[in-house]
């Protein structure tokens, strides 16, 4: 086959003089006498399977072979141009028919021969072995138990590690010089195997390539088939009734005993194989996500370190203290237009439970969070580049991609790509940017409407308020405010899932409306809008609370109102208590209701999924005799039982979400990051299970990191640095205190009348003064003293941020993107590489020992010797070759 290198690629091969490593493909890549994921010769393996249904009459005739026109006509016309066009193109094929009550349901098996594989392996880029990587691979826990001399309880050794290697791309003419070249059968995954079927399959036409009739994914959208999935390697279950040896086992075997079990859960993941069996892009996802999971741990351990500071704070302050033993000396004005007077010591149990999320700590831990968050972010960067070297990733940059089928089908006009130089839908540039700006419009009408729902909830506390008051019961009159404030919580709860299912069909509709040409260009897009909508949804009544909150309620005699009704002001234990039960609410109320339906969901979507396919009345006699003693399910079949898997989309979003829980109002909720560490433990588990035990296999896809979740991840770490300067500075008492202490000799001592202002004379009734809290004087004008804090907060909040801004920006000056050992590694890889594929040298001077090669130890030079070129029989560039092209 010839390729684009011409003159490069003329000369003859050298064969490598090294022994090719057997095991390259896979662990099961050869045919073993029990896979049945073959053709019904027991030799050809099955790469791909195509599937449609068709209805029965009730002589159990298909519908399509009846005289009378049936709308699936067209769908049959494409599957047969579509098939043929795949035989032309050299995939084999077979087809199987299973017979049920009232459908019939069609697989049709495909395989790629050899020459098939070699040619898209090098259109496609495929990066295959050079050389195997001896160095070993250490996680950062790993390694530091490691220096501790502490037992790694987290360590397991999991059979049938993938061997790591220095790899290159696919050339066909070097063929002989790659590990494995000598076995057909094993040289290529599995995986590769899946691509390049699905390569062949998104490439093919089934009508008019003019009208954009092309590909695999519109056929599945026109229902001209039914599913389109590679197979998943045997069971997930482990052999019943006798011992197995772990080496024996499949790769789906070996990811569901070693990681998607319940029993699992402190166990590390087992990264290597599940590249190996899902792809880079779903391997990415779950390494982050164990990561993310594991630098949760110090935080956990840091935040309830303070949290229980808090608990010392209840016994210990002097301000508690003084508001339990005020008594009646506090009488404080009512707070709302029919409630009554109430004492300051009422609230003895409630402020001091504000104090486990209002204390001196919470500036500490704060601070600790947002550099937590800029450290996890920069150490990220480093695993995320040795992880994508290690899988061949490092420099993957996709090629021109394709134009998604919506795209091809709707696109209006045509025009010559300038790379491909071939024909292309084209979507005019101006229209596209009319109407993103008419889907920025909806965006922000569905923010309006989140905002009226804020609004809509504060109304419903303030009325529930007073409905309780007006009630006459003792007990709900003392409660109001803590009633009206949870009920609102879970209202809120309800309101934001119910929105957010309505929001991300519309964010669908308006992405596919806008006509992205690529389908890279048209998740990005999504991902941004359903993640601007999601973030007011989520965070507008936290954020309300936080800093909104008791701050417009005016004074006694000349209070503020919203459509006539007082504004809400912050309970009697402060406003910071009231955010932590939001968080709480919100944060652990969503996580439980996903973790549910991420557990029921699936069981539930699978039973019905069976029970549309089973039970079946007859099949072909030669099936039957396939399907072996037992009479089971052939695999296409028990695959097709299984789920689609629909992206890690949902998966990204709700644990980016989360981090922003745990680091925009952190301050106010020292518990969040070990509430999420609980919920990221059950996650993992959840989600390997529906990857290796409810959803069809998917095809892998490459990259080379997590995409433009990155740069949400940053924005949200910037935002959290300055939310939580203003939660300190305005909300918490931190500074309050602070400026007390330095006025009055270190003491707290009579903090709580510092803090209370006296009601004007003009709304004293029956001539009793009222306190409440602010820094007034009895004819509501601020005192000196208000001023004074409020230049301390501004102070506070310039440098607090440019305080975290500063050591994070040195921290990632610190922490380079890249460790040093990847990019010996890289630049090792490439001179491999190079020496690998170059006509005047010989693959065996390229492989050296491994550690020699990259060890540092320092050696004396060698005096008065000058160095040598090395010697080589082959001639120099300038010298003509003797050997003849191939």
């Amino acid at each position: 086959m010839m390729t684009r290198k011409g003159r490069d690629d003329s000369t003859s091969l050298i064969s490598m003089t090294n022994p090719a490593d057997q095991n390259y493909g896979s662990t099961n890549a050869e045919v073993n006498p029990g896979d049945r994921n073959v053709f019904s010769d027991g030799i050809t393996r099955i790469d791909f399977v195509l599937v449609w249904e068709e209805s029965l009459a009730k002589d159990g005739v298909s519908e399509k072979d009846k005289s009378s026109p049936s709308p699936q006509d067209s769908h049959e016309e494409w599957r047969k141009y579509f098939l043929s066009k795949l035989e032309a193109n050299g995939i084999n094929q077979e087809m199987r028919e299973v017979l049920q009550a009232k459908k019939k349901i069609t697989y049709v098996l495909l395989s790629a021969p050899w020459n098939v594989l070699c040619y898209y392996a090098e259109e496609i880029s495929l990066q295959v072995p050079l050389q195997v990587v001896s160095t070993p691979k250490l996680n950062w826990s790993e390694t530091i138990l490691d220096k501790t001399k502490i037992s790694n309880i987290m360590s397991e050794d999991v059979p049938n590690l993938p061997p790591d290697y220095y790899t290159c791309q696919f050339r066909n003419n070097k063929l002989d010089r790659f590990l494995g070249s000598d076995n057909k059968d094993t040289f290529f995954k599995p995986t590769q195997r899946h691509q390049v079927l699905y390569e062949i399959l998104a490439r093919t036409p089934y009508g008019s390539s003019e009208r954009g009739e092309v590909g695999i994914d519109r056929l599945l959208r026109e229902n001209a088939f039914a599913a389109a999935y590679p197979l998943h390697e045997g069971p997930f279950e482990m052999p019943k009734g006798e011992a197995v040896d772990p080496q024996s086992l499949s790769l789906r075997q070996i990811l569901h005993q070693y990681w998607a079990r319940w029993g699992c859960w402190y166990k590390y993941q087992p990264l290597d194989h599940i590249r190996e069996y899902y792809g880079v892009k779903i391997a990415l996802y779950f390494a982050w996500l164990g990561f993310y999971t594991g630098w949760l741990l110090p935080a956990a351990v840091v935040g309830t370190v303070v949290f229980l500071f808090g608990i010392w704070q209840m016994v210990t302050d002097t301000p508690a203290r003084e508001i339990c033993e005020s008594g009646d000396e506090y009488n404080m004005c009512p707070l709302c237009n029919i409630c009554t007077n109430w004492t300051l010591s009422s609230i003895c149990g409630t402020f001091k439970v504000g104090l486990l999320f209002d204390n001196g700590g919470t500036v500490f831990f704060s601070m600790f969070m947002a550099l937590w968050a800029v450290t996890f972010l920069e150490y990220w960067k480093r695993t995320n580049a040795v992880l994508t070297h290690r899988w061949d990733c490092s420099e993957f940059q996709e090629v021109e991609e394709r134009p998604r089928p919506e795209f091809t089908a709707l696109a209006p006009l045509t025009m010559r790509n300038p790379v491909t130089d071939l024909e292309e839908p084209y979507f005019p540039t101006r229209r596209r940017f009319r109407r993103i700006m008419t889907s920025s419009v909806v965006i922000v009408i569905m923010v309006s409407i989140v905002l009226m729902f804020v609004i809509a909830i504060i109304l419903y506390r303030v009325i529930l308020s007073l409905i309780i008051y007006k009630s006459n019961n003792t007990f709900l009159i003392y409660s109001a405010g803590r009633i009206a404030s949870l009920s609102g919580s879970v209202l809120n709860l309800l309101v934001i899932l119910m929105l957010s299912r309505v929001y991300v069909y519309l964010a669908h509709f308006l992405t596919h409306w806008e006509m992205h040409r690529t389908q890279t260009k048209y998740e990005d897009m999504f991902i941004l809008k359903v993640f601007i909508f999601q973030f007011v949804n989520f965070y507008s009544s936290p954020i309300y609370i936080a800093f909104f909150k008791g701050r417009f309620v005016g004074y006694p005699g000349n209070y503020y109102t919203l459509l006539g009704i007082r504004n809400e002001d912050c309970g009697a234990g402060g406003c910071l208590i009231e955010l932590a039960q939001e968080l709480l609410i919100i944060m652990v109320g969503k996580q439980l209701i996903n973790n549910i339906q991420e557990f029921i969901l699936p069981k539930l979507k699978s039973w019905w999924q069976r029970r549309k396919i089973h039970p079946k009345v007859r099949a072909e006699h030669e099936d039957m005799e396939k399907r072996g003693p037992m009479g089971d399910a052939a695999p296409w079949e028990t695959d097709y039982e299984l789920l689609v898997c629909e992206g890690l989309f949902d998966e990204y979003l709700e644990m980016v979400l989360q981090f922003g829980f745990i680091t925009i109002f952190v301050a106010a909720c020292p518990l969040a990051p070990l509430f999420a560490l609980i919920n990221n433990w059950v996650e993992v588990r959840l989600d390997s299970q529906k990857f290796v035990c409810q959803y069809r296999r998917p095809v892998v896809e490459r990259a080379k990191d997590i995409g433009i979740w990155m740069e949400i991840l940053q924005v949200i770490t910037h935002v959290a640095v300055i939310s939580n300067a203003f939660l300190i500075a305005f909300t918490t008492d931190f500074l309050p205190r602070l400026y007390y202490r330095f006025g009055n000799e270190g003491s707290l001592k009579g903090y709580v009348n510092f803090t209370l202002a006296t009601s004007p004379r003009s709304f004293n009734f029956n001539e009793t003064q009222c306190r409440y809290r602010g820094f007034r004087d009895q004819e509501g004008h601020f005192r000196p003293e208000y001023f004074e804090l409020l230049a301390c907060r501004l102070a506070f909040v310039i440098v607090f941020e440019h305080v975290v801004f500063s050591i994070g920006r040195l921290i990632d000056l610190m922490v380079p993107d890249i460790p040093e050992e990847v990019e010996i590694k890289i630049k090792r890889e490439h001179y491999v590489a190079k020496e690998a594929l170059a006509e005047n040298q010989v693959l065996s001077e390229v492989v050296v020992n491994e550690e020699d090669n990259l060890s540092t130890d320092l050696r004396r030079r060698a005096k008065h010797t000058a160095s040598h070129p090395r010697e080589s029989d082959s001639p120099p560039p300038q010298q003509k070759r003797d050997t003849p092209p191939l």
